[in-house]
């Protein structure tokens, strides 16, 4: 066998060897403490070096070229104590003599040896310096391959001019070119472990997570059973109590209303405590219907009934529903509708005169002066193809709302501050119902105030129902275009 195919026989060994030792580790290794693996690998790159010596160039029976100093090469780039190189060059060196002790085989010995001292060299150098990882492998495999040629011609085991003219032109090319080769092979195998190696900790990791988020999800769907079961049970609650608070509630204001009419002049005491029982009953019994038609809409249990409206006589309803007030508090009332007004819309007639009397009882409660006025009127939408709506405008000369309130008074419980629920009265829920309640029959309230100039509150219903469902939900350009045209009047 020639030189050159025993220097390419020590390189599949080498890539051979290297090979069975990822395999042995992957399966065998890969739980053992880290010092033993340590002294294994140590004691596999000595091993390495044997391999390369049994399968090397015999020059005689004494001499043998080989590429022994490669597993010293690779150890240098892969150790971080230097140490460890002088301990392998010298274990290279020593299993030397396990072919003889010859005068060749102790110049093998101090060869490794030396090698392995340069080689710790080379890895402090490495270490400190800040060339990039190529600049460094390919200075190392060329000063290895020099002191490895230099020390071969200076033990004198090969005649010097034999050597340097015959064989050191052939082995110090053929061993850089290899030592690159193997180098490369090795770097190319150790970046794909460590991609295998990533991706298997992304996989477990992505395992994991895909385990939290399935037991979050349980979590959550456990949770949303509950709070689905707590809602019915609050609904039922609210429904039973509310139909136990209100019997008793209608004799009690019943009973008022009897004897604030039927006591003698002479008696008017007793007549004003029965009409002052008499309104704190009525005021009582709104409450209830309140809160019970918000446990309704928030549990999705309020049914909308969907028939012909009479727009016309809505304002006539209204009007005598709140002239009293209106005479009561010495404010002026009126009610005025477009003369294009459509003669009925299909909707829900109770929901809207339930609506428009919560934003009327709110206009009023809030204005002590001035004027009280709704106004009805038709918003055209063809341009987006939504069809038809009716609005209907509350506006008032009262308190009105600041800015940063305008969002806080739709929510349950909620009014402009605490001293308005104080001075006022009333529970915060009459806005909530009606936004949820507009919101039913496909319509929507805006709003605009300021504080001390009034505000109003305008409900846009469609003309039918088929007009929300046909497209998509108002758009907030909509809104403005519409809310526009009731201010303005």
């Amino acid at each position: 066998m020639g030189l050159g195919n025993s220097f390419l026989m020590n390189l599949a060994m080498l890539v051979t060897v290297a090979y069975l030792a990822n395999v042995l580790y992957k399966y065998c290794f890969l739980k053992t403490p880290r010092r033993i693996n340590y002294v294994l690998s140590v004691l596999l790159m000595i091993f390495s070096g044997w391999i390369c010596m049994r399968f090397g160039f015999k020059l005689s029976d004494n001499v043998i070229f080989d590429l022994r100093f490669v597993p010293l090469l690779i150890a240098t780039a892969v150790y971080s104590q230097p140490l460890t190189l002088v301990v392998i060059g010298f274990g290279i060196g020593l299993v030397r003599f396990t072919f003889g002790v010859t005068e060749a085989a102790l110049a093998g010995f101090l060869n490794l040896t030396i090698l392995g001292i340069v080689c710790a060299g080379i890895n402090i150098w490495m270490q400190r310096s800040n060339f990039r990882f190529v600049i460094k492998g390919a200075i190392a495999i060329l000063i290895v391959n020099a002191v490895n040629t230099i020390n071969i011609a200076v033990f004198g085991v090969i005649p010097f001019r034999k050597y340097m003219l015959e064989i050191m032109p052939v082995v110090l090319p053929l061993g850089i070119v290899l030592s690159i080769v193997f180098a490369m092979m090795l770097r190319d195998f150790q970046l794909d472990r460590r991609r295998s190696i990533e991706l298997k900790h992304a996989n477990e990791l992505l395992q994991s997570q895909t385990e939290e988020l399935q037991k979050a999800k349980l979590a959550l769907e456990e949770r949303a059973q509950q709070l689905a079961l707590a809602s019915q049970y609050k609904s039922e609650f609210l429904a039973n109590m509310s139909h136990e608070l209100r019997t008793p509630l209608n004799s009690i204001i019943n009973l008022a209303q009897m004897i604030s009419e039927n006591y003698p002049e002479k008696d008017s005491g007793s007549a004003d405590y029965g009409r002052i029982i008499y309104r704190s009953g009525q005021e009582l019994l709104q409450i209830i219907n309140d809160i019970l038609d918000l446990s309704k809409v928030e549990a999705g249990r309020l049914e909308i009934v969907q028939e012909e409206v009479n727009v016309k006589e809505l304002p006539q309803l209204l009007y005598l529903q709140f002239e009293q007030t209106a005479r009561q508090k010495g404010v002026g009332f009126d009610i005025s509708t477009a003369s294009d007004l459509p003669a009925t819309i299909i909707s829900d007639p109770q929901r809207i005169g339930q609506i428009l009397r919560n934003l009327l009882s709110n206009a009023f409660k809030f204005t002590d002066k001035g004027n009280v006025r709704m106004e009805i009127y038709k918003v055209q939408a063809n341009a987006r193809g939504r069809g038809e709506y009716i609005a209907f405008a509350v506006k008032d000369t009262g308190i009105g709302i600041p800015p940063d309130k305008h969002k806080v008074i739709f929510e349950p419980f909620h009014q402009g501050d605490g001293s308005i629920s104080r001075k006022y009265g009333g529970t915060g829920l009459g806005l909530p119902i009606s936004r949820h309640l507009a919101c039913l029959l496909g319509g929507w309230i805006d709003m605009e105030s300021q504080e001390g100039e009034g505000s109003t509150f305008i409900l846009y219903l469609p003309r039918s129902p088929h007009v929300q469902a046909s497209g998509l939900p108002p758009t907030a350009e909509d809104k403005a275009m519409f809310a526009g045209r009731g201010i303005s009047g």
